[in-house]
């Protein structure tokens, strides 16, 4: 069992809990499944040890939580599994705009004082815990001006990694192989690497061949995850906040619905019918009527709404007659006062993380990392 910790600790350079297994999560990339791979591998390790904990030490998504910022993956791995931990030892460390600044004023001073926070936040974490999963922030790398890049935290924790990189062969081995050097210098053991969003037909391909390049420089293949759609698909909800658009009808599924399938409204009525996909989002200027009433017919003759949601743009409202029609409809209706390619470009661009609302994806995600990455692989290594 481990230490509980005293409440009147003093500067620490290493977690007075020596006990609990850990394993660190880090990516070579932003965005390449941390997060992902956290959320499943939590509810498996659950299968393997009474009690599991969390931390991210480092986090730069945030929201605001009783006066503090705490890191997003934090809320979300709390709200999904109710840790029984306080949040604030799960996500010690919020980088707001001003925090590196704040840093290089006085590193000396601060090195001591984030050193401690986050010893004090994981011996907090782990308590009574069988095993803690620490959830890194980027690649290896992320953190090294402020003296806490992902080596050195794992380091810190006397942790053990996994490497979680995209799918491919080339660049991800290459960026793994990057990482792993990072780690090999600061003294911490890669116990294995995970490819994730493999296309479905590539799975046996990629994991034959990234199998063979792993091998070549010392790191076992974990698994691989599938990519699936439902997990970079945005929700209704996320793309109005992202576009700033306002409702135009109230339709009680918005959080649920997502999109595959986007289509700007630049040409005729018929043509548009001719080019709808199951999961197709409809954006169009707001004077093109036509296209909207399509779409809204559209949905009469087919039961299953292939257009599942539409957005106005350039802020033009539809006519009285129209708008009577779209507010007794059941396809969502936004407008927004951006342009169709501004609108389009923004969803492009959209990073689609995973809430804790999002109750359609979190449970294809457990079954992902539940089937594909050899979990008796990470528990030996601990």
């Amino acid at each position: 069992m481990s230490s509980r910790p005293s409440r009147s600790e003093t500067l620490k350079t290493s977690p007075t809990n020596t006990t609990t297994r850990r394993i660190f999560v880090a990516g070579t990339r932003m965005n390449d499944g941390k997060t992902t791979t956290c959320l499943g591998l939590f509810a498996a390790l659950q299968q393997r040890y009474r009690k599991v904990g969390f931390i991210k030490p480092v986090g730069q998504r945030f929201v605001e939580i009783d006066g503090q910022l705490i890191d997003e993956d934090s809320v979300l791995l709390d709200k999904t599994y109710n840790v029984e931990t306080p949040i604030e030892s799960m996500s010690p460390i919020a980088i707001d705009s001003s925090f590196t600044r704040r840093y290089l004023d006085d590193p000396e001073k601060t090195d001591i004082e984030l050193t401690n926070k986050v010893c004090q936040a994981f011996d907090r974490a782990s308590w009574e815990k069988d095993l803690t999963l620490i959830e890194g922030s980027g690649h290896a790398g992320v953190g090294s001006v402020f003296g806490l890049s992902n080596a050195r935290v794992a380091k810190l924790l006397g942790a053990k990694a996994i490497i979680v990189s995209r799918g491919g062969i080339g660049q991800p081995i290459d960026e793994i192989a990057l990482n792993k050097a990072l780690f090999d210098k600061e003294g911490v053991e890669v116990v294995g690497a995970i490819i994730n969003k493999v296309e479905t037909d590539k799975m046996e391909y990629i994991r034959k061949y990234t199998g063979i390049a792993l091998k070549r420089i010392g790191i076992p293949l974990l698994g691989l995850l599938p990519s699936e759609q439902v997990l970079t698909s945005p929700n209704l909800e996320q793309v109005r906040k992202r576009i700033k658009g306002t409702h135009l009808n109230e339709i009680a599924d918005n959080r649920a619905r997502r999109f595959s399938h986007i289509i700007i409204g630049a040409m005729t009525a018929t043509s548009f019918l001719d080019t709808v996909a199951p999961g197709t989002l409809l954006i169009t200027p707001g004077d093109r009527e036509d296209i909207v009433k399509a779409a809204l017919s559209h949905e009469n003759d087919d039961s299953s709404g292939s257009v599942s949601a539409i957005i106005l743009t350039r802020g033009i409202q539809p006519s009285a007659s129209l708008l009577t029609r779209i507010q007794g409809s059941r396809i969502p209706v936004l407008i927004s006062d951006s342009d169709s390619y501004t609108v389009a470009s923004r969803i492009h661009g959209m990073t689609v993380k995973t809430q804790p609302e999002d109750e359609d994806k979190i449970p294809v995600i457990k079954k992902m990392v539940q089937e594909n990455i050899d979990l008796s692989a990470i528990t030996q290594a601990l």
